[in-house]
């Protein structure tokens, strides 16, 4: 049976998108990983263009990706939940029904930072750099996950 992770950011076409990718890359074919929204706002959009750059330029391709909003449903089709910030942090667990859905989400960046709730910047009406320095943050983020999730399973 295949492990399953999620992740979540607010309109599912920059930071979700982008860790999708990196974890996918960094994980054997038998771990799927899939991303979503909180908002509505990019139901079936590609990915940021900005985001598709600095993906396709550590060798990443979303372009094929499409922007889905959250459901109560991810909560029992997914094993683990990353939220890129915690305002999708609460947003989510606002959802979740019992303990067990709650104890699937997780903020991303604490893997790296552990217990600093730290966020994952949105990058949208940032400068440039900032989907690449939201890429690095993402980056070290799975490389942790993707260790870990390889060694229980």
């Amino acid at each position: 049976m295949a492990v399953k992770i999620l992740m979540v950011c607010l309109g599912n076409i920059c930071r979700s998108p982008l860790a999708e990718g990196i974890l996918r890359s960094k994980l054997p074919e038998n771990f799927i990983v899939d991303s979503v929204g909180t908002g509505n706002w990019h139901i079936g959009h590609s990915p940021d263009p900005r985001s598709i750059k600095i993906a396709n330029q550590k060798g990443i391709d979303i372009s094929n990706l499409k922007g889905r909003q959250f459901s109560l449903h991810d909560f029992s089709d997914f094993d683990y939940i990353y939220a890129m910030d915690n305002q999708n942090y609460k947003d989510i667990i606002g959802l979740a029904t019992t303990e067990a859905q709650k104890s699937k989400v997780k903020l991303i960046l604490n893997e790296l930072f552990p217990n600093e709730n730290v966020d994952v910047p949105d990058p949208y009406f940032g400068l440039e750099n900032g989907f690449e320095k939201v890429y690095h943050m993402l980056d070290e983020a799975c490389e942790i996950i993707a260790k870990n999730l390889k060694k229980n399973v």
